[in-house]
């Protein structure tokens, strides 16, 4: 068998890798780029959004609050103006029946539904590998302004993962394609997800599965509740990180403002509360007694509340609501 030629390295270079596709700082910072395209402003834009809360919170009216909103530029949550377009919700766990009654439930009183005519629903669809994506395009490419599409849960089209890789390459490689429909064609996806039962101390490791599900989308919103009620914590690539305080009553979603802020207010409620039944000044150790928070916290609490005015230290060691003490 005659030897086989050598080919130069160089020549291999040039016929299977081309050059990477470069751009200079300057020209860089001298381009033009679009503002992010916002859906509902400040927290969904254009790409893949992950909506991840303990099942029983309402995720699916919160989904659905922001889904009339969009689709009738109404207010999301009841604050947030909504540029108006068209909405696809994939709902692969409700059907027809419940998905009425929840829409009926968000106009009690023989309120007159609006035009919703620009909100579709779909309760069948393929997993995400068997042409999901296909009928994604064939939506966009058949309504006039393609805006949100919401898919409750992301579970039920996630294909079987990767024996040949790990759990976080896995989900990765599942979600990137969805990841680049959204942002190439500046659609929001929305998709629903549930948070692990043990919590994290990042929001975002709290999210069920491996880390790479939110480190494919570009923003991530966990929808937790605790002690001081139910928070929005929104990060992305590319908007700023926050906290929101927010009430679910009878379906409907309300904003209340900035979660810190309305911490703040309730523990300085709880505080003034406490002096006020007891009548009179309490030491710091009486306050912590009195209200089972830690008295550390406590002192730190009183530190601001007096130097903000709202009590008064008036000898002892005491706080009260006035610069007089009444005994």
């Amino acid at each position: 068998m005659p030897a086989q030629e050598s080919v130069p390295i160089a020549a291999v270079s040039n016929t299977v890798a081309p050059e990477f596709e470069r751009t200079n700082t300057n020209d860089l910072m001298a381009a033009k780029f679009a503002p992010l395209k916002a859906i509902v402003p400040d927290y969904v834009y254009g790409g893949f959004t992950i909506l991840a809360g303990r099942q029983k919170l309402g995720k699916t009216w919160l989904a659905i609050d922001w889904s009339v909103a969009v689709a009738t530029g109404g207010a999301a949550m009841g604050a947030i103006d909504c540029p108006e377009g068209d909405v696809l919700y994939v709902d692969l766990e409700n059907g027809p029946r419940r998905i009425q009654g929840r829409i009926r439930a968000l106009f009690p009183d023989g309120q007159s539904l609006p035009d919703m005519s620009r909100l579709e629903w779909v309760t069948e669809a393929p997993q995400l590998d068997r042409g999901f994506i296909d009928r994604l395009e064939l939506w966009r490419t058949s309504v006039r302004q393609p805006r949100l599409v919401v898919i409750d849960v992301l579970q039920r089209i996630k294909p079987p993962g990767n024996k040949n890789q790990n759990a976080y390459e896995s989900d990765y490689s599942t979600w990137a394609p969805l990841q680049k429909w959204a942002t190439k064609h500046g659609v929001a996806v929305l998709g629903l997800h549930h948070l692990k039962k043990g919590g994290a101390d990042d929001p975002l490791e709290a999210l069920s599965g491996s880390n790479g599900l939110s480190a494919c989308a570009d923003t991530t919103i966990v929808l937790n509740q605790d002690q001081n009620g139910k928070t929005l914590y929104v990060r992305g690539r590319d908007i700023e990180e926050k906290e929101t305080a927010v009430i679910f009553v009878t379906g409907r979603w309300s904003l209340v403002g900035n979660a810190a802020d309305v911490r703040r207010s309730g523990e300085r409620a709880v505080i003034l509360g406490a002096l006020t039944d007891n009548a009179g000044p309490m030491t710091p150790g009486e306050l912590s007694a009195a209200t089972g928070k830690p008295s550390a916290n406590i002192r730190q609490l009183l530190f601001k509340m007096a130097k903000s005015g709202d009590v008064y230290k008036v000898g002892g060691g005491r706080y009260w609501t006035s610069p007089i003490d009444p005994q």
